[in-house]
């Protein structure tokens, strides 16, 4: 059997209208919102606010000036290394460079507009070939564009990059096979793999269980000589799309959260019971805000993107298709999925095998769910038998869900109460529209299924319910931040030419920031200590466990941690004016207010201490776990950390920290040793020349560390064959 794709004229770009037009109405009046009380452009929640809009806007603004390492980024990163994984491969971000950096915060409502319509577009494509009719391909296309996972995710925004370009890749898997088309298929695979690295591992493993299952299924016929041409095809992409991952590759393969494998039954079983019924009924239900838990309270839940619904079909179409049509591929891609779903070592498939539970790859099954619907409302026959049975099984599966607002709870004071959800009033309304986009599909197809614009009415009542219901998700997850977003343009985009003109420019430091957003340094072009991104240099994910810091995707470092803000340079701490009562609260001694813009009060750090200072001393990493962690930033003030290499080769050039130095840690004593680091900080080195800022002239300390830098410097020549003649 050999497929042939219809002959019909192609109806694409009516589908990226029908679903731009769509995405737009449903972002518009959010978008009215924000206009008129939030500040200026639409902002969400999470990692919408904290990351999406100043990683675009800041990335910007740096292509277009050049370099490759950002000091702005954490304690500063290497620029491909901490943004391809968000932006840098991106076709839609290469397209913003059109646009001035300032204007960047209005770009990203026409950005998910665009890649919601090239979605729905590319969902369509694949879908005609499979579906045999252009009106359900149509309603495929758009069923795939406003899926939960969609919907979803517009809280980290460049997921959505991955959902609109897949579909893509995936006709040019089947344009090549059943076709024997070449050159499309490596063209969209160097497209997706230079777009995100990380989400193509999954959709490499995706591909595979496609191709096989597709074989399984009889509608793929291939033999050796096509199989080796597809092969090189496949090759050719993946060496077309290195560009980014080669080099963004090398710092992941370093990132601790890359390295986490699972142990024991951690193979085989979820450690959550609850984990379960969260993967189950995410298929019946419309998403919750990403960041919020509601039917089940244990489990790893938030953040995940664990939703595979669909607008007012729900999966009734997907179960009526399996069942009546058992070979088929489909049904064997949809069992494979579900089967990885509930296994945790085959979920981690789709991510390198990392024990961090993620359903990120739903969208790939979620493709096929939407094929599978529309190909069997394209079968009128085969619909009336299978449909009715699955409409009625899936809206009692959804209806059970209410027996996790009604049982009775008891809590540990006595009191009971209905319901074991956090939010019953959200729970409800999630609950609410699920059941009525069933109620929906069931009245249609009991009054039009057998009318000639079936399909034009049902995807006339996918349209408007994914509105419907994409409002009330992004209400939920919007407006539960409100109080804490309101102020999100005020300390950001508003502030930035007022702390420009606050903070001085008269040497690097560091700034610190209290009771504010996350990433203020990409703002204000400073590198800042409270910075939220995934993929920055391993060193800082290595660096900061060894003060006492925990980082995972953000580096937070507790007030209290004092001496290491002097340890990094930091000058000055932004307060966000209503935090500044707090800030008074923690009781910090050696921060003086000495200004203050419309959003923060900004305070300096009497015990700053420039970015350059030598040292006398050296301390073994025994010497450094001996001592707490939180005191091991003002060790590291007093002596550098060597490795026995080091010591062996510059050991003569410093002396052993003594053991009084890894002892009396206190604020006085942090004063004393930022004041000493300062003194030894007068140091300044030329490319051809190491010198003291007072020359000889300078304090004996001071006349020592000159010679050590000399010394160290001329051993690195030698060592690289540049203390020549000439030279």
């Amino acid at each position: 059997m050999k497929l042939q794709l219809p002959g019909k004229k192609t109806r694409y770009w009516q589908v990226f209208w029908l679903c731009l037009l769509a995405a737009a109405a449903l972002f518009a009046p959010h978008c009215l919102v924000d206009a008129v009380a939030g500040g200026g452009y639409f902002h969400y929640a999470g990692d919408f606010n904290d990351q999406q809009i100043n990683f675009y806007q800041y990335a910007n603004s740096f292509i277009k000036q050049g370099g490759s390492f950002s000091w702005a980024t954490d304690l500063g990163s290497g620029f491909v290394n901490s943004y391809s994984f968000y932006l840098l491969g991106s076709p839609f971000f290469w397209l913003t460079l059109l646009v001035p950096a300032r204007f960047m915060p209005w770009m990203l409502v026409p950005l998910l507009c665009l890649k919601i319509a090239l979605a729905g577009g590319g969902g369509y494509l694949w879908a005609r070939r499979w579906v045999r009719d252009e009106d359900w391909s149509m309603l495929a296309g758009c069923l795939y564009a406003f899926s939960g996972f969609t919907v979803y995710n517009i809280f980290f925004n460049h997921f959505l990059d991955v959902v609109a370009l897949f579909p893509y890749m995936l006709a040019a898997l089947d344009d090549a096979v059943i076709d024997g088309r070449k050159g499309r298929f490596p063209f969209w695979v160097a497209v997706n793999l230079l777009n995100n690295y990380f989400f193509f591992a999954g959709q490499a493993v995706f591909l595979i269980i496609y191709f096989f299952c597709m074989l399984a299924g009889h509608a793929y016929k291939i033999g050796p000589r096509k199989f080796a041409l597809l092969a090189g095809e496949t090759l050719l992409g993946c060496a077309m799309g290195c560009v980014l991952l080669l080099p963004a590759g090398l710092s992941l393969l370093q990132n601790p959260r890359t390295i986490d494998p699972f142990n024991g039954m951690g193979y085989l079983v979820y450690g959550k019971a609850q984990q379960y019924g969260a993967i189950f009924y995410s298929a019946f239900l419309m998403p919750d805000a990403p960041y919020f838990k509601d039917m089940f309270s244990e489990g790893i839940l938030k953040h995940t993107s664990m939703t595979a619904y669909l607008p007012v079909v729900g999966i009734a179409g997907g179960l009526a298709f399996c069942r009546g049509r058992r070979s088929h591929p489909f049904t064997y891609i949809l069992k494979v999925c579900v089967v990885c779903a509930f296994v945790p070592i085959l979920n981690s498939l789709f991510y390198a095998l990392n024990s961090s539970y993620y359903a990120r790859w739903y969208y790939m099954p979620v493709l096929v769910l939407c094929g599978a619907t529309a190909s069997l409302l394209a079968r009128p026959h085969l619909a009336r038998r299978e449909l009715p049975r699955a409409w009625g099984l899936t809206l009692a599966v959804t209806l059970s869900a209410a027996a996790f607002g009604l049982v009775p709870y008891t809590d540990d004071d006595g009191v009971t109460t209905l319901g074991v959800t956090e939010e019953p009033a959200r729970f409800w309304a999630i609950l609410g529209v699920s059941v009525l986009g069933l109620v929906i599909f069931g009245v249609l197809w009991h009054f039009f299924r057998d009318r000639q614009r079936w399909p034009t009415v049902l995807l006339a009542a996918v349209l408007v319910f994914s509105f419907v219901y994409g409002s009330v998700h992004l209400s939920l997850t919007k407006y539960a931040q409100w109080d804490t977003d309101s102020d999100l343009i005020a300390e950001t985009y508003d502030s930035v030419q007022e702390v420009k003109e606050a903070l001085p420019d008269d040497a690097f430091y560091r700034i610190d920031a209290y009771g504010a957003h996350n990433n203020l340094g990409l703002w204000f072009d400073k590198s800042c200590l409270q910075f939220f991104n995934s993929t920055v240099a391993p060193s800082i994910m290595e660096f900061y466990p060894e003060v006492g810091v925990k980082r995972d995707v953000n580096s937070k470092p507790e007030v209290q941690n004092y001496a290491l803000r002097g340890l990094l340079s930091v000058r000055y701490t932004l307060v966000a004016k209503d935090a500044d009562s707090n800030w008074q609260g923690e009781g910090m001694d050696g921060w003086d207010l000495v200004g203050s813009t419309s959003a923060y009060q900004i305070y300096e750090n009497k015990n700053w201490v420039p970015m350059g200072f030598a040292q006398q001393y050296y301390v073994t990493a025994d010497q450094l776990d001996q001592v707490g962690e939180d005191s091991r930033a003002q060790i590291l003030l007093r002596a550098v950390l060597l490795d026995e290499d080091q010591i062996a080769a510059y050991g003569d050039l410093l002396q052993p920290i003594p053991d009084d130095g890894l002892t009396n840690c206190t604020q006085d004593t942090y004063a004393e040793d930022c004041t000493a680091c300062r003194g030894r900080g007068k140091l300044y080195r030329h490319p051809h020349r190491l010198y003291c800022r007072d020359g000889l002239r300078h304090r004996p300390a001071g006349v020592f560390q000159c010679a050590l830098r000399r010394r160290l410097y001329r051993r690195h020549q030698r060592g690289t064959g540049q203390n020549r003649k000439g030279r």
